[in-house]
């Protein structure tokens, strides 16, 4: 019967979800409250009931962020082929949540949100100590480096919709670099 199907529950992801694509597509400034709530399909009220201010909504972002790059630094450690392999192969957009939480809070980053800064550093932080375990301390920046170099070269040549084999080339040079490092 129509008008006796429930409601899909408002849920927090997908209010999640909308800020990250708005941060990602138009940057903080335009993020704001009430189109997160039209992105998402919620009510203002709605939205309000999950963050009842921006700040919040930040907060729980990189919150995201903290708890994908966990996984993800989890399974640079359990890596077979290595840390430094791992975060080379992984550096390229895939449109993965992690890829997602990482972009959209860049844009946070961007306009000076200090808390973003900060998560950034500590995530930086964690990847340069798996990384040194692999190839040794003084070469895990060289690495963490060559990974942001490919991961922002093809960020500015086709933005994150962009086609990773494009890049594979990159990546097999990349690689074939970080066996030179280990050795």
């Amino acid at each position: 019967m129509i008008g006796t199907m429930a409601r899909k529950p408002v849920a927090r992801d997908a209010v999640l979800d909308a800020f990250e694509e708005l941060l990602i597509d138009v940057g903080e400034r335009a993020a704001t409250l009430d189109a997160v709530a039209k992105r998402a399909g919620v009510s203002k009220g709605g939205l309000l009931y999950h963050f009842p201010n921006k700040e919040t909504l930040i907060a729980a972002t990189l919150e995201r962020l903290d708890r994908l790059a966990g996984e993800d630094l989890d399974a640079m450690a359990a890596a077979p082929e290595g840390a430094a392999a791992y975060f080379i192969r992984s550096s390229l957009w895939s449109d993965t949540p992690m890829d997602r939480s990482f972009v959209a809070a860049t844009r946070l980053a961007e306009v000076a949100h200090e808390e973003a800064r900060r998560r950034f550093a500590a995530i930086q932080h964690q990847w340069l100590e798996l990384i040194g375990k692999d190839v040794g301390p003084a070469m895990a920046k060289a690495v963490l480096y060559m990974g942001d170099g490919l991961y922002f070269n093809a960020m500015w040549e086709s933005g994150p919709s962009g086609k990773p084999g494009s890049r594979e080339a990159d990546v097999k040079e990349l690689l074939a670099a970080v066996d030179r490092l280990r050795g």
